[in-house]
């Protein structure tokens, strides 16, 4: 069977080790390309149909008014399927203490069951959160595995966190 690694990630303005800088790509997108290089699973991008603003003040103010209202944001695509998958890698920022509602979303719209599930999230300081617990609550047939934290301004370096967080979820790494 193969893998998926899907992933939340935001670009533009971004809160990184205490200040705003624009990133070109962002933080949990490069620890999803990361995954990629050393598992070669496919690669999904959960995009929101209406993508958060792009500068970060703005955003986080949106991003906080979902998660107020508990919404579950239109996406603007989904997998076909997820049947030849056993294992999906679960990418996103931590937005406080859990995952982007997007991701809610996306993970309500399968079925998860006898699917291994493991979460990786970027933050700048929060680690998981509850984010493993929600994961746990929305797909209750599948198995969670252990979740890697990886802090967002460091993202570049984390190769060797990734790798080891890989084998031991028992993953097979390049």
């Amino acid at each position: 069977m193969a893998a998926l690694i899907t992933y939340f990630s935001r670009a533009d303005e971004n809160y990184v080790n205490g200040t705003l800088r624009f990133l070109p790509v962002g933080n949990t997108e490069v620890a999803a390309g990361i995954i990629r290089e050393l598992t070669g699973a496919d690669l999904f991008r959960i995009e929101p149909s209406q993508p958060y603003a792009s500068d970060y003040n703005t955003c986080i103010a949106q991003a906080q008014a979902d998660q107020r209202r508990d919404a579950r944001p239109e996406l603007r695509q989904y997998p076909e399927t997820l049947e030849g998958y056993d294992t999906i890698y679960l990418g996103y920022p931590n937005y406080w203490g859990t995952m982007p509602m997007a991701v809610f979303t996306f993970l309500e719209h399968f079925d998860f069951t006898g699917k291994t599930i493991l979460p990786f999230c970027t933050h700048e300081g929060s680690g998981m959160g509850g984010s493993e617990r929600d994961i746990c609550r929305l797909c209750p047939g599948a198995k969670v595995g252990k979740g890697l934290a990886l802090h967002g301004g460091s993202v570049k370096s984390a190769r060797p966190a990734i790798k080891q967080w890989l084998r031991e979820n028992g993953q097979t790494v390049r």
